[in-house]
């Protein structure tokens, strides 16, 4: 019998190769995101089975998911409540026709006497139903009021047409009159989860998700700047670079700009 490789040997053993550099940039991806990458940008198209045999070939192994805490707050004296008109339909036909939005914290340390400090910074999102994509997002050091209407601010410049359904949890940002005023002013709808229902928020919990267990959980930052910048580069690389099945293999913008092409 030939000690001559197969084609088909050769071939596997390049695909392991690029499997083990995919893996090694992005340990959080598994065989199924591995795959899709191999198709979109190593030109390589395999079968998902393939991708999980050549994967497990080389102990190629997504991280450890870790579950995501968060839950819907209820503010101590809402001025403004809303029903939960989404009601979980988490499909949408079109761009900016239901938004949901959310607020989440970071840690970083600082070394001072002897002691790690804790400090905190807190990410406030809106995220488009349609195609996924992050449509405004602000990062600052207080989770105060200002944090959520600048973002809100920011989508509203980015998409000045846009009059969707605005989906929240009931924290005090959100049950405000003056957050309110500013759905009005804007032509929006609001919608506010039911307490302790972390679900009626899904796709929006599960972005913090995916965030912090590709980029966060497992590191311990021990400068600001450092933090953000793992932050504004992830999302711009989940809005332009990380393929989404639900999606169809693309990324968000790429989801959002198709909608205009076909229109």
């Amino acid at each position: 019998m030939s000690g001559k490789k197969s084609n088909r040997q050769i071939e596997n053993e390049r695909i392991a190769e690029l499997a083990e550099q995919i893996h090694t940039e992005s340990p959080d991806k598994g065989y199924r995101r591995i795959r899709d990458d191999l198709e979109r940008y190593h030109d390589t198209k395999i079968s998902d089975k393939r991708a999980l045999r050549i994967c497990r070939s080389r102990d190629i192994k997504s991280t450890i998911k870790y579950a995501n805490n968060g839950c819907t707050r209820n503010a101590a004296n809402p001025q403004c409540l809303a029903d939960n008109i989404l009601n979980r339909d988490f499909h949408a036909d079109k761009p900016n026709e239901k938004w949901l939005t959310d607020v989440t914290e970071f840690k970083w340390y600082e070394m001072k006497n002897g002691e790690w400090i804790k400090h905190k910074v807190y990410l406030s999102a809106i995220l488009d139903l349609y195609d996924r994509r992050i449509v405004s997002y602000i990062i600052r050091n207080s989770n105060d009021n200002p944090l959520v209407y600048d973002t809100f601010d920011a989508a509203v410049a980015s998409n000045p047409d846009a009059h969707p359904l605005f989906h929240s949890d009931r924290g005090f940002q959100y049950t405000n009159r003056v957050f309110h005023a500013k759905l009005e002013k804007a032509g929006m709808t609001q919608s506010m989860s039911r307490v302790a229902h972390c679900i009626d928020n899904g796709p929006m919990e599960g972005f913090w998700g995916i965030l912090k267990r590709e980029r966060y959980y497992g590191r311990k930052f021990t400068d600001r700047e450092a933090l953000v910048e793992m932050i504004e580069n992830y999302i711009c690389y989940y809005n332009t670079k990380r393929l989404q099945r639900n999606l169809g293999i693309l990324t968000p913008m790429e989801k959002h700009e198709q909608f205009y092409l076909a229109a």
